[in-house]
């Protein structure tokens, strides 16, 4: 974070760790649920997030003082809308089975609270430069936990990771399998997501009292 100032810093390491949305803001929590059974869908749910937060609120930073307040949602949701169609397009041409399993989780990019809270919070009330660290912070600390959650359901669900084979064949007991070891399919169910962000959220609190509540 040398090029940054420390304030500027912040707003991308916060939301990696002590302000992350999902587990301390509590936004965002459908996709982690729905989506995180796949590792390689979790990386890509982050980085199209990561994208329409970016150039979202740098789109919204650059129009915040021409947009009427009365109609300022409107106008946000029709920026990110734009985005999220992009981002599906781009899916379909070029991941086409990966968008068939993300299916209608692109189009709730749309209203996700993280982004539309960013937009709200951030982005009308900072420049595009402060805007954009803001939202590439925020989008960074959803796909982390996405991508944490991602591992722990499709390895322990499916012994694999983005498909490949990780703790070997249950078919051939090879790996751990040989040794009487076998997929959870609890795992692959959308409770167990929950159950792994209350572990993490748990242990954020554990590690940093501050964040427990009153």
């Amino acid at each position: 974070m040398g090029l940054l100032s420390k304030k500027d810093a912040k707003l991308i390491t916060d939301p990696l760790a002590d302000n992350n949305p999902i587990t301390i803001q509590v936004l965002g929590i459908c996709s982690a649920l729905a989506i995180t059974a796949d590792l390689k869908a979790s990386l890509v749910m982050g980085v199209a997030v990561l994208f329409v937060m970016g150039v979202g609120n740098v789109v919204i930073s650059l129009m915040r003082n021409i947009i009427p307040s009365k109609i300022r949602i409107i106008v946000q949701l029709i920026v990110v809308a734009s985005l999220v169609i992009i981002v599906d397009q781009v899916l379909k041409a070029y991941a086409f089975e990966l968008s068939k399993t993300l299916s209608v989780f692109i189009g709730l990019i749309i209203t996700n609270c993280i982004i539309m809270g960013r937009f709200e919070a951030f982005a009308l009330a900072n420049g595009p430069y402060r805007s954009f660290l803001d939202g590439i912070g925020n989008a960074l600390g959803y796909a982390v936990i996405l991508v944490i959650v991602g591992i722990f359901r499709e390895l322990l669900g499916a012994g694999t990771l983005m498909g490949y084979p990780v703790l070997g064949d249950p078919i051939e007991k090879t790996g751990v399998f040989s040794i009487g070891y076998e997929n959870n399919g609890f795992m692959l169910m959308p409770p167990m997501a929950l159950i792994i962000v209350g572990l993490i959220i748990w242990v954020q609190r554990s590690r940093n009292k501050d964040l427990i509540e009153d």
